[in-house]
């Protein structure tokens, strides 16, 4: 049978669009073995694994520690035995073993996770997790079988870091608490266990769960996490619950609690501690945070018109972050933005909560962004943050191996809406010189790596150049190709197929090349798999036409300014296409007979290498 399935995928392969690109073996394994298929779609033998949390954490205020209690309901959907339970702990990251980008301050440093109990189907587990990396192993005493459940039990502590990054304490009262909890790594249908360790580059691969938690907290403190607040007439005083319902269901911005209600101590229920608690379905990740002083904002905004789904925005700030006073305001417009424009896909989950730290970075329903006092740069990160929600948390993206699955669409949104808020001109600045003036004015090696290569292999500036700036131009270089609206009907197509699922870079190419009906690969293999940059040059000009040299390589847009001696002007827009058949050269005909005087070649935002060279003047 499986030699039946290879022929069959072998003869698919010779008259699909999946024969032209480049995969690596146990990715042609998994469309050999059908969990994924050459129509960009999901194999009819498509699996995924699953857990169900249920997690009761406290944070302990003075010592700084947080401290856990759990249990797991994994389910192994496939075929495989599994003997190992790969456990993921990503704050382990913070011990002095773990593999980094480069130095750390002392107060980066910790010791970690320490597990206090550890049962698997009520046989006790002797683990000593100060041997552990950010990944850790246990060899289990039963396996799990095919198609079978496992319940594991986990008591664990950690301390919070001094220095906040990601997460860890944001002031000595507010705590951002992220990967705060011992997980089941991915086991996957093309790499099996996800072993790679964590560093503070990469980002992450999890699965799809469901989440019950809860967070216990000192009084006066409020918390602030992932999910729908199941309980807030229990930790709120009538008051501040009655404003925080209310605003589930008003555009009106409210302030659920201003700087004198937290120092008065009138905001939380006055017991000794309060436990908030949380619930978070199909989603692959939860964190929260918390404070004792920040205020708290917080409104809502229809997501979805044709049911009139509502999402909760929130921000939670300190007095002095500036950047902050908007956020309601700004999210609101990005939720509605995003739902209704780029990706044109209702907003999917149920809260947004902007909380001001230091990291700059995305989580399911929430970002950490830090106050850099410039209101339209502070902006546009919560815009890419907020975009996020789509790539990776709406589709299970392995940011760990492909950055630029997330990365790269999360930039390409950032562009748009900065160009609905700010307008073309100031969004195309802003990102010529945020995401590819650095890019194409570098022109060492790794700058020109192929965007599909592995994200754990590439360092530095060419790490971020792939999966953000180069990425993102890919995009928005297919969106020219096809034009909005077959490349929103591909994009969507794909989103569908996809959400709630783990797609791979392969799965987006075939996806487009299916739904927009059209043999993309020579595309894909042009901005993937190649070490093109962007170089452009006006070779030759005729009377009527005009040859373009593609000295870079990548198939851009560009637009040709064309003036003539009568002084009148013409431009004329090329779209990628115009590179299908030859990569290296484009001839472009003129139709009237005007003699030219010059010749002004702009690629905009496809910033250009050597741009002397786009220019010819008449002698």
């Amino acid at each position: 049978m499986e030699k039946f399935i290879l022929i069959v995928f072998l003869f698919l392969a010779q008259n699909n669009f999946a024969q032209e690109l480049y995969m690596p073996r146990n990715i042609k394994d998994a469309y050999a073995k059908g969990t994924r298929s050459a129509d960009g779609k999901p194999g009819k033998n498509y699996w995924q694994n699953h857990g169900k949390y249920y997690i009761a954490l406290t944070v302990n205020a003075d010592t700084k520690v947080v401290s856990g209690s759990e249990t797991i309901v994994y389910e192994n959907n496939n075929n495989d035995t599994l003997r190992n339970l790969p456990i993921r702990f990503v704050n382990n990251l913070h011990k002095p073993s773990s593999p980094r980008g480069g130095s750390v301050s002392d107060d980066f440093l910790s010791d970690g996770l320490t597990i206090t109990s550890l049962k698997i189907e009520g046989e006790i587990y002797k683990e000593d997790a100060r041997s552990w990396g950010t990944v850790g192993n246990v060899k289990m005493k039963k396996p799990i079988l095919p198609h079978s459940k496992i319940t594991i039990n986990i008591d664990w502590n950690y301390p919070l870091s001094k220095e906040s990054g990601r997460e860890g304490q944001i002031d000595n009262t507010t705590f951002f608490a992220a990967y705060s909890y011992p997980r089941v790594s991915v086991f996957d249908d093309y790499n099996k266990w996800d072993r790679l360790p964590h560093t503070d580059r990469q980002e992450f691969y999890n699965d799809f769960n469901d989440y019950t938690y809860s967070v216990k907290a000192p009084k006066n403190y409020v918390v602030y996490g992932t999910g729908d607040l199941l309980n807030p007439d229990e930790v709120l005083q009538p008051e501040f619950s009655a404003r925080l319902k209310k605003s589930y269901a008003t555009d009106e911005i409210l302030h659920i609690a201003n700087e004198q209600e937290m120092k008065s101590g009138v905001v939380t229920k006055q017991n000794d501690w309060n436990i908030w608690k949380f619930e978070a379905k199909n989603i692959s990740d939860v964190c929260f945070g918390l404070s004792d002083h920040y205020l708290w904002d917080a409104s809502s905004v229809v997501v979805d018109k044709k049911t009139n789904r509502r999402a909760s925005v929130q921000a939670a700030y300190d007095v002095k972050g500036t950047d902050f006073v908007n956020s309601i305001k700004n999210n609101r417009y990005a939720l509605d933005w995003f739902s209704n424009n780029w990706p044109g896909v209702p907003y999917p989950f149920s809260k947004m909560t902007a909380f001001q730290g230091f990291a700059d970075m995305e989580y399911p329903m929430m970002c950490n962004d830090s106050q850099v006092g410039d209101p339209v740069f502070a902006q546009l990160v919560q815009d890419h943050e907020v975009a996020h929600t789509y790539f990776p948390f709406y589709m299970g993206i392995n940011e760990t191996r492909y950055a630029f699955m997330d990365e790269g669409w999360a930039t390409t949104f950032e562009y748009l809406i900065g160009t609905a808020q700010h307008g073309k001109e100031a969004a195309d600045k802003f990102y010529k010189e945020f995401r590819v003036a650095q890019y194409i004015n570098d022109p060492s090696t790794e700058q020109d790596q192929p965007i599909i290569s592995m994200s754990t292999q590439v360092s530095g500036p060419g790490y971020g150049n792939n999966s953000y700036g180069k990425a993102s131009l890919s995009y928005i270089a297919l969106k020219d190709l096809l034009g909005d609206d077959l490349f929103k009907k591909s994009l969507h197509a794909y989103m569908e197929t996809w959400n709630g699922k783990h797609p791979i870079p392969w799965d987006y190419f075939n996806s487009f090349n299916t739904s927009s009906g059209k043999n993309l690969n020579w595309f894909f293999n042009n901005w993937f798999f190649t070490n093109n940059y962007i170089d452009l040059s006006v070779k030759n000009v005729a009377k009527n036409s005009i040859s373009i040299e593609n000295v870079g390589g990548f198939a851009i847009p560009f637009d040709v300014n064309v003036v003539y001696t009568d002084g009148s002007k013409e431009t004329l827009h090329q779209t990628p296409a115009i590179w299908e058949s030859n990569q290296k050269l484009a001839t472009i005909t003129l139709n009237g007979k005007k003699q030219i005087k010059q010749i002004m070649v702009d690629g905009g935002i496809f910033m250009d290498f050597t741009p002397a060279n786009n220019t010819w003047s008449a002698k």
